[in-house]
């Protein structure tokens, strides 16, 4: 659609970017407002936040890398090149997942009820930063006829250009969209730490693996299935257990 946002001389940002930036900071935002409400200290947000955002960047982007790597081995000086378009989401929750948890065990704060704290802010992010996606074009999906399918013409953009597409970049940030709604109405009858965050995780793999069957980008492949499809059915698996566990003491 439109990759470049601004360009003035040897100024240019990336619509990509600007919106993954967006997304950024309104996860922050509404993750500052949860940690006031359950009672943590909502100043360790943005240190969070901070190593978050820097293992987000290189989780997807390693993963993006390793699932294209015969294109990164010929075109190595465009590994880092993050700002075009190229991250995998589910790259990234792993690297901020494992981050997170040894920031939170090194401060020594309870890791579930700073899980449930993020999970909204997360969909919401995520809501936002695929608007980035669509603009630059990656993430696109198959050819189809439907009513409200799109065609890219912009000069670099990463999608195929010229013909109809499922617009599959908007029903991830829908379907993240809708998470965030959702989450904030089972707020209330889940309260015990990890039980959000189960919610979440029972949420996006459904998204994720539905909208993988519309994408057209190579994004490796297990028999009929792509990788972050299995990997986003261990998340739910993972869902399922926090989300319906017995109740046990807080982590």
């Amino acid at each position: 659609m439109f990759p470049t946002l601004i360009e003035i001389g040897p100024l240019t940002i990336h619509t990509y970017g600007f919106f993954i930036a967006l997304g950024f900071l309104l996860a922050l935002a509404w993750s500052t407002r949860e940690a006031r409400q359950r009672g943590l200290d909502p100043a360790l947000v943005q240190d969070i936040g901070f190593y978050a955002i820097v293992a987000a960047i290189v989780g997807s982007r390693a993963l993006y890398v390793l699932l294209n790597l015969d294109y990164f081995l010929a075109n190595p000086f465009q590994t880092l090149m993050f700002w075009k378009g190229g991250l995998v989401f589910l790259g990234g929750v792993v690297a901020v997942v494992l981050t997170v948890f040894i920031f939170l065990r090194a401060h020594e704060q309870p890791i579930l009820p700073w899980a449930d704290t993020f999970m909204p802010g997360l969909a919401l992010g995520q809501a936002v930063g695929r608007l980035g996606c669509f603009a630059a074009g990656c993430c696109f999906g198959k050819t189809c006829d439907l009513p409200w399918a799109v065609t890219f013409d912009a000069a670099g953009s990463l999608a195929p250009q010229g013909v109809p597409l499922h617009p599959t970049q908007l029903y991830h940030s829908l379907g993240a969209l809708l998470s965030f709604v959702l989450l904030l109405a089972v707020k209330p009858y889940f309260k015990e730490p990890g039980r959000l965050t189960g919610v979440f995780l029972l949420l996006y793999p459904l998204v994720r693996i539905g909208v993988e069957f519309f994408r057209a980008d190579f994004r490796g492949e297990v028999g009929p299935f792509s990788v972050t499809q299995i990997m986003a059915a261990a998340l739910f698996l993972l869902g399922l257990y926090l989300t319906f566990r017995p109740r046990r003491s807080h982590v």
